[in-house]
């Protein structure tokens, strides 16, 4: 029997975002589960028209709600957002935008920031960085791109101490999925070797990579 959700994804750090983030509610609640619908997107199975029906741009992931007649969602963070807004009812990994209007627009400005970050391929280490520097062979010792992944770990670093929880403890958050472990470990096409100068978002990242939905959602697609 069909599950409630069809995803449209690939072994990507995109694709993965949203993998995690259903196996999360998954624990929680019994009626999120999804079949998963592999896309080569090496082959470009992406652009074909039947695909662009689905997304206009192209690009996984793309999710279908078959609960809400087939209604699709494409972009990650829409994606993200509309699993939080009508599958999380008891608010348990997310926040709710009436009573913690704050930390909801907070939310949201760290999940933006992430997903622009990562379109720009500037301050971000994602693996659109790795493709590039393939694609132009670009040397890994650019200095250009140091600073621009520094950066990017330095507001996470920052952000580890001050403001996510514990997440063994406390609520997981839509930004933590956001932050896929996979471009972390890739950190050196950011130009970084290590993150060791980031204390708190390395020690913040081994409590994420502990979690059983975490590694399930990073094991999809098969």
């Amino acid at each position: 029997m069909a599950k409630p959700f069809l995803l449209y994804t690939a072994p990507t750090p995109n694709g993965h975002k949203v993998s995690v983030f259903l196996e999360e509610l998954k624990t929680l609640y019994p009626n999120v589960d999804y079949d998963v619908e592999k896309i080569n997107i090496s082959t470009n199975v992406q652009k074909e028209p039947w695909f662009i029906a689905l997304n206009p741009n192209g690009r996984i992931p793309v999710l279908v709600d078959r609960s809400r007649d087939n209604f699709v969602i494409f972009e990650t963070a829409a994606i993200l957002v509309y699993l939080a807004q009508q599958y999380d009812k008891n608010k348990t990994y997310t926040l709710d935008p009436i009573s913690e209007p704050n930390d909801y627009s907070e939310m949201l400005q760290w999940i933006f920031l992430r997903m622009v970050e990562s379109a720009r391929c500037k301050d971000s280490p994602t693996i659109s960085i790795g493709q590039l520097r393939r694609t132009f062979h670009m040397p890994k010792s650019d200095t250009r791109r140091r600073p621009r992944g520094s950066t990017a770990f330095s507001k996470s670093d920052s952000k580890s101490a001050t403001g996510w929880p514990d997440l063994v403890a406390a609520r997981f958050r839509s930004p933590t999925s956001m932050l896929r472990p996979g471009e972390v470990r890739i950190h050196k096409y950011a130009g970084l070797e290590t993150i060791d100068e980031f204390p708190k978002f390395k020690a913040w990242l081994a409590r994420i990579l502990d979690r059983p939905a975490v590694q399930a959602g990073i094991a999809v697609p098969a």
